[in-house]
């Protein structure tokens, strides 16, 4: 018998050694950290437990055969972070460059398929090359059958990735299909064709960072959701988001305990909007003065700067936050800011978050850009999800809600639960200046005092928030300095709401 555990001892220490000590000390060299000591940072010390730690490939093509690696380039299993049923998966740079097997692929799968099973979230720490092209159409279905994974996952237990290292061509499908990814600067990209094949096929010179880099993806495509400066910080970053998440979509998100008091009064919130309302502020001074202990976890921080989300806690109480921003581009809605926004507020429906959302929005962005770029479609998407929303809705609107823009963000009309102004909000159908013009026109013309008396006018009657008050669309006109208190005791009083949508298979988002 002590043989047989001398041999899966022996066994077992050159499957933990993953390409080869050499291979594994040249990762340390270059500022990385081992697919095993990334789970280790992740998970509760001591928490792990392996699957298909002596799982191999099958190929015997290309001299496939001579290289057989215990795991096959892909660490799987669970564990714990902070106390919670974790799944991880995490590939093996070291091995065969982390590429995609078959039974590379069967292990992700496997793992996949009990976190669904058991209800629990799943996270994926990529480091590839992309698909082990020696075994071919194998390799394909691999990840088609973790596609097929990720979508049946969606909505059902929350996925995250974290971009390690590569993540090309197919490979990208996967993280794209999670619901929050991260990626490390200067160590990670994504693309769906390298350099080498842009070069070939449309003439241009362009390096990996420059085509897929971590800036790329989370100032100009929206793909990533995080950029983080090194792997320890993808981890942290991980495990905090993970703490504004449910188990899965059957279950609210945990709770957290906190000192700072629901009725603390916040003073400064009185004279915090300028006089000129065309004068930009910064919303991210509101947020971080309501929430509690000033915590906010922003998300895709760096893109569509018009539109934030992120996570916070009112009481303890999870919450995702969606907010224009004054301070840049006066919190226009806009394609991206839509799409942003919409894809937020789905995410934080499907696994029962409330969404506190603090409006303060001119319209959408004009012109012959967006219009082709599909701002009617894209604008309907953030109409479209927070009219699908079920969970508590508490909406403040801090200054402007004008026309459209105003119906689209959590509005009383989208089923908005609790909605709260701020006495200088302005609601109408459009700013006093345009209104004026389009009703008085030949009027006004060339009395500049006539104009001014009509917008004085327009401000006094319609863009106040007492007209939507009147009407019951406002719930109630508020002190600015009670808006934490406010939104405290209404998530208290949601915290038991039940709504539905009608019976049916999906709907169709126009997407």
């Amino acid at each position: 018998m002590q043989n047989k555990i001398d041999t899966l001892l022996a066994l077992r220490q050159q499957a933990l050694q993953g390409g080869g000590i050499d291979r594994q000390k040249k990762r340390h060299k270059s500022g990385r950290l081992n697919a095993r000591e990334r789970i280790e940072l992740l998970l509760d010390d001591g928490s792990f437990e392996e699957f298909d730690l002596f799982k191999t490939h099958r190929c015997t093509q290309f001299g496939m055969e001579q290289k057989q690696f215990p795991g096959d380039g892909v660490i799987t299993g669970y564990g714990t972070i902070d106390g919670r049923l974790i799944y991880v998966f995490s590939q093996d740079f070291t091995v065969v460059g982390g590429s995609l097997s078959e039974t590379h692929a069967e292990k992700i799968c496997k793992v996949m398929d009990m976190a669904l099973k058991n209800g629990a979230p799943i996270i994926g720490l990529n480091d590839s090359g992309g698909a082990r092209i020696q075994e071919g159409i194998e390799s394909l279905a691999g990840y088609a059958e973790i596609f097929q994974r990720n979508v049946m996952c969606s909505g059902v237990i929350p996925q995250l990735s974290a971009i390690m290292g590569p993540c090309a061509g197919g490979a990208v499908y996967s993280p794209a299909l999670t619901d929050f990814t991260l990626m490390v600067r200067e160590h990670s990209y994504m693309f769906l064709t390298g350099p080498k094949v842009v070069k070939t096929v449309t003439h241009e010179d362009v390096d990996v960072e420059t085509l897929g880099g971590a800036e790329v993806h989370t100032t100009r495509s929206g793909v990533a959701h995080l950029a983080v400066d090194n792997e320890r910080m993808a981890i942290s970053a991980l495990q905090q988001l993970l703490s504004y998440l449910p188990q899965n979509n059957m279950v609210p998100p945990p709770i957290k305990e906190t000192d700072d008091p629901p009725a603390r009064n916040i003073t400064q919130l009185n004279g915090l909007i300028p006089s000129d309302s065309n004068r930009p502020y910064d919303m991210k001074h509101i947020i971080e003065l309501i929430t509690d202990d000033g915590i906010f976890f922003e998300i895709q921080p760096d893109y569509a700067q018009n539109i934030i989300i992120g996570f916070a806690h009112f009481n303890g109480i999870a919450v995702g936050l969606v907010a224009n921003q004054p301070n840049h581009m006066a919190g226009v809605l806009d394609n991206n800011s839509s799409i942003k926004g919409a894809r937020f507020v789905r995410c934080c429906d499907a696994f029962n978050i409330p969404i506190v959302t603090l409006v303060d929005v001119p319209g959408f962005m004009p012109g012959t850009v967006q219009e082709y770029g599909g701002i009617i479609r894209n604008g309907a998407k953030i109409l479209y999800a927070y009219a699908e929303a079920t969970v508590p809705k508490v909406t403040i609107t801090t200054r402007k809600a004008y026309g459209g823009a105003y119906c689209v963000m959590s509005s009383k009309h989208l089923r908005g639960d609790i909605n709260y102004a701020w006495p200088s909000a302005e609601i109408a159908v459009m700013g006093a200046k345009g209104a004026v013009e389009l009703l008085y026109g030949k009027e006004i013309a060339n009395d500049q005092q006539l104009m001014q008396e009509k917008e004085t006018h327009y401000n006094e009657t319609f863009a106040t928030p007492y007209a939507a008050a009147q009407r019951g669309y406002i719930d109630d006109v508020i002190l600015p300095e009670r808006t934490r208190l406010r939104i405290c005791k209404a998530l208290t009083m949601l915290a038991d709401k039940h709504d539905t949508n009608p019976p049916r298979k999906h709907g169709n988002i126009p997407l």
